[in-house]
């Protein structure tokens, strides 16, 4: 018997009954149609998608999605994304996120994840400010940015997600706008089917307190040169880019990490033994 093929799916069969509740203009918007339009594309069936966050704006993203979803503490995302996917290879684990949430409280998180190379992906909004907390600078705020919570600017380095997942090991370092949510989608399908860990920044303005990041949409363009798979010259090309660059910066080719390879799966009983008294 031949078998049926699969259902073709629309964006809406991703898509929650809530409703988002970004600000007007909210660049998440767009991030959140890219996201729907790419799991439509893959056909993936929503019950074997997991979307994990944190805490912040794009971190409301789970609630928007008919996937499996965990709205997790602050900056701990990529904790509870890192056990799902070992506990449940089968699924596709996607961990959205924003510049406060993933680079500050939870840069230590994203740091290892990069490391250990578990086969999820990361979108991190980055809108370089605290849009949910009224506008303070956050890691990748630029020095100078003034501002009522921050007069005069913070006079402190900007964080630099590209280069530090380069360096720590991720296997796929990309950035979009979400400006351009079909670009977008294309961004992140690549993402989820390179193997390892990979991260996606995706410019998204916050006009609310960024209100100057609506000239984001002139000033992106597509980046140069193509992707390479080595490390070198990726860290070259990401500390002379001016920071609109859109496209795949890196393709690694480093192993997955794998729990289970050479082990031998202990038995419950054995270690309630180990640990008696």
């Amino acid at each position: 018997m031949n078998e049926h093929p699969a259902p073709k799916r629309k964006a809406s069969d991703y898509k929650s009954e809530v409703k988002p509740v970004w600000c007007p203009g909210c660049g998440d918007y767009h991030v959140l149609l890219s996201l729907t339009r790419m799991l439509a594309a893959s056909g993936t069936p929503p019950e074997q998608v997991a979307v994990i966050s944190g805490i912040g704006c794009s971190s409301r993203i789970p609630a928007y999605t008919n996937c499996y979803g965990f709205h997790g503490v602050h900056g701990r995302s990529l904790a509870l994304a890192a056990g799902l996917k070992v506990a449940r290879p089968d699924l596709t684990v996607l961990v959205m996120s924003g510049d406060g949430d993933g680079f500050s409280i939870g840069g230590n998180h994203f740091l290892h994840a990069c490391r250990r190379n578990i086969d999820i992906t990361y979108v991190v909004m980055d809108n370089q400010v605290y849009g949910m907390t009224k506008g303070q600078p956050s890691p990748t705020t630029d020095p100078e940015w003034d501002s009522a919570l921050a007069p005069g600017g913070t006079g402190i380095r900007p964080f630099q997600p590209l280069v530090i997942a380069l360096a720590s090991g991720a296997n796929f370092v990309a950035r979009a706008f979400s400006g351009q949510p079909n670009e977008t989608a294309r961004i992140i399908h690549e993402a989820v089917m390179h193997p390892g860990f990979s991260f996606v920044q995706v410019m998204s303005p916050c006009v609310t307190f960024r209100p100057e990041q609506a000239a984001w949409k002139d000033a992106v363009h597509p980046a140069p040169v193509e992707a390479t798979d080595d490390p070198a010259r990726a860290a070259r090309r990401i500390m002379t880019d001016d920071g609109f660059n859109i496209g795949v910066l890196y393709r690694g080719d480093r192993p997955v990490f794998d729990p289970h390879s050479g082990a031998e799966p202990v038995p419950l009983s054995a270690l309630e033994r180990s640990f008696a008294l």
